[in-house]
């Protein structure tokens, strides 16, 4: 058989030291390319941005008018009292200053009092490089170094496009680095608490840590040669994905080579029928989680669709690691890897008789009651739905913490308007500029328009916003502007600006979410379909995907807004949670289905059911635990976004494989019986009721062996 070929290969008695040869060569290859990986980041607004968006278009106009990529700064000086002569000669000292700093271009323009004369604002325009936005932090604190944070009374701030990058940019610093050692801390302690081998929980840790080199590699070759978009945000979660999803691998594949051990005097052998019988159920495992992240490259948003092939890449990248070097590793090294609790050969199989063996033969007395009951307690969960809004953070709302230019933008909206230095940006055609200058200032929310710019047959014209930029007022105020200055004939005018470019962001994930969620959904239930030979039991898996998804979704919700105090969720955050949570989570579903139907053929569903939980509902629920912790690592961010989807996919992870899988799926499993198969041969195989409550032990001589 095919499976048993392959399995031997990786795990022969010489073949084995090739295999762990050639992972010794990719790695000393892909070594030093996985560390330019950071490199070839574009962090930039278009990396972020829908490629058809307006506000995107207005972006590559703007080159016209600007040839370099131009943010600005703004300088708030406050006194509560009163500016005097003196504040007004350090601004004005501070603003010829700022002219001769590397990276400023372009007029400074002010020091400009406020109505009220209680403060100063200054505009410096800093120019982002080729290097993007990484190097703003930069020019950001060499201004700052100028203008200091005042004294005596008088308070300095520093806000605006360029200050938001700052903070952006240094949140987004060393988040590899975080990332990384959070998860393996993470990983590490689960391993050790799971093995309770001072040894085993390394080799998993090493094939992780290598597939996870090997992805960055390619991904840096595919960005530098082929065009591969990736950001801070991808390459992040690249990290959490490779060692969460490779470690799931991982724990599946040793628990049934612990079993095999048992009845295996050879190791060689053992491992060989762990890797022909739970091999399927990886390798389908890993591919719906690859093609359910390569449905995001039919996102509009830039960041979600070159999340795709990054996150698929790395999960083939693990799954390659999972199935070939650590098979080898463990067979080279031996069975002194288990001590202190080593399986020996003739043992009875402990999981026979343990927990989720008795859970099952108690879920097994009256299963319609455990799944009716299980199903209205998440449907519960789930009214925490309405609680949920997923319309967009505030620059202020993006952070766990409050940042600077948060500080600063408040300032400047106590003394200026509140739009000030992140205008509305028309672009339309020069011969119109009256039509559209007059349509701009009568909208609602434009405070005033700052005299037309035109160059090579096009006009410029900036509105200031009456409220703060990123407000959700502001953002109507630029739905109305696009209405307005769109209805000027022949004019082509185009809206973008900042304000512009979260309503564009919005809009795609709105779209996104209406179209990759039954897409993935879609590809999930063909899968399973597929893998399971059945109708009946795929529909009903995705149906407790769903309820799974929701309560998630709904208890998160709660979360945020009653303990953390948070004031909503990005747009984005519905459909990376339930892309990380469906295409995940079915893992347990695959893991645990393929075993139920692996017995079923001998003892019937209800059997084949107890035994089947009993069997993988260990792994399952180290897998679950692993897999939480690594996504909880993005809570060790200081951005909302991130916190949000490690805590939503970390609690819906344990809600999975504690609850869903192991209690409302056994359940249905066993009220459904043999029509969970329907309709394959399986549906013949009667069962046997008697035989529910008794041991679950596994298939152990009807297995056919491997022979060399």
């Amino acid at each position: 058989m095919a499976t048993g070929g392959i399995a031997r290969l990786v795990c022969g008695r010489w073949s084995k030291w090739i295999v762990l040869g050639l992972w010794v060569v990719v790695l000393a290859i892909a070594g030093p390319l996985a560390g330019k990986l950071s490199g070839v980041e574009k962090n930039d607004n278009s990396a972020w941005l829908p490629g058809g968006a307006e506000s995107t278009a207005v972006m590559d106009l703007q080159k016209q008018f600007q040839p370099d990529d131009i943010v600005p700064a703004i300088i708030v000086y406050e006194r509560a009292s009163g500016i005097t002569e003196a504040d007004q000669a350090k601004a004005a000292a501070d603003a010829k200053a700022f002219a001769g700093v590397q990276g400023v271009v372009g007029q400074i323009q002010g020091p400009v009092p406020s109505q009220d004369k209680q403060a100063l604002s200054t505009l410096v325009n800093v120019k982002v490089d080729e290097d993007g936005w990484d190097k703003i932090v930069d020019v950001v604190d060499d201004i700052k170094a100028i203008s200091g944070t005042g004294e005596n009374g008088l308070a300095i701030y520093l806000t605006g496009p360029a200050g938001n990058a700052a903070d952006s940019a240094g949140a987004f610093e060393g988040i590899d680095g975080t990332l990384l050692y959070t998860t393996l801390i993470v990983v590490a302690v689960i391993l050790l608490i799971t093995y309770r081998s001072p040894i085993l929980w390394l080799f998993p840790i090493i094939s992780a840590g290598v597939a996870l080199t090997t992805a960055q590699a390619v991904i840096y070759l595919l960005a530098e040669h082929a065009g591969l978009v990736v950001n801070a945000q991808s390459a992040g979660i690249l990290t959490v994905l490779v060692f969460g999803a490779g470690t799931d691998y991982a724990l599946l594949l040793v628990a049934r080579y612990r079993e095999e051990l048992r009845k295996h005097e050879d190791r060689h052998e053992a491992m060989a029928m762990a890797l022909h019988r739970a091999g399927p159920a990886i390798i389908a495992s890993a591919a719906t989680v690859a093609i359910g992240m390569s449905i995001l490259t039919l996102a509009e948003l830039n960041s979600t669709s070159g999340l795709g092939p990054v996150a698929a890449l790395g999960i083939v990248v693990g799954l390659l690691a999972m199935i070939t070097l650590l098979p080898a590793m463990l067979v080279i090294c031996g069975r002194w890897l288990f001590w202190p609790a080593r399986p020996k050969f003739g043992t009875a199989e402990p999981t026979a008789t343990g927990f989720y063996a008795r859970l099952g033969a108690g879920i097994g007395r009256r299963p319609r009651a455990v799944w009716i009951g299980t199903s209205l307690a998440l449907g519960v969960m789930a009214l925490g739905l309405l609680q949920l809004n997923a319309n967009g953070l505030s620059t202020a709302d993006s952070f766990t913490t409050k940042q600077p230019s948060v500080t600063g933008e408040e300032a400047l909206g106590r003394h200026f308007p509140a739009g000030g230095g992140q205008p509305v940006t028309v672009i339309a055609n020069a011969a119109r500029a009256d039509q559209v200058r007059q349509a701009l200032a009568g909208v609602a929310g434009i405070s005033s328009v700052a005299d037309p710019v035109v160059k090579n047959g096009l006009v410029q014209l900036d509105g200031t916003l009456t409220d703060a930029p990123d407000s959700t007022a502001a953002q109507d105020t630029v739905v109305r502007v696009r209405d307005a200055v769109h209805a000027v004939p022949g004019a082509n005018a185009q809206v973008g600006g900042a304000t512009a470019m979260v309503v564009d962001i919005n809009d795609a994930n709105r779209h996104d979410n209406q179209l990759i969620i039954p897409l993935v959904l879609l590809v999930v239930l063909v899968i399973l379909g597929l893998l399971l030979r059945a109708i009946v039991a795929p529909v009903i898996l995705i149906l407790t995907v769903v309820l799974s998804f929701a309560a998630a979704l709904g208890v998160s919700a709660l979360v945020f807004r009653h303990v953390f105090g948070w004031s909503g969720e990005d747009t984005s955050f519905p459909l990376f949670v339930f892309v990380f949570l469906v295409a995940l989570g079915i893992d347990y579903n695959i893991f645990l289905m393929t075993r139920v139907r692996e017995e079923a053929r001998a003892h019937g569903t209800r059997r084949g059911a107890v035994i089947g939980l009993a069997a993988t509902g260990g792994v399952i629920t180290s897998a679950g635990i692993v897999l939480a912790g690594t996504f909880a690592a993005l809570g060790s961010l200081p951005l909302v976004a991130f916190a949000e989807i490690g805590f939503a996919v970390a609690f819906g992870v344990l809600l999975d494989t504690l609850i869903v899988r192991s209690v409302l799926v056994t359940a249905l499993n066993l009220d459904v019986g043999r029509w969970m198969w329907w309709p394959s041969k399986l549906t013949q195989v009667r069962d046997k009721p008697a035989e529910v409550d008794g041991p679950a032990e596994p298939l152990s001589a009807s297995e056919p062996e491997l022979t060399h």
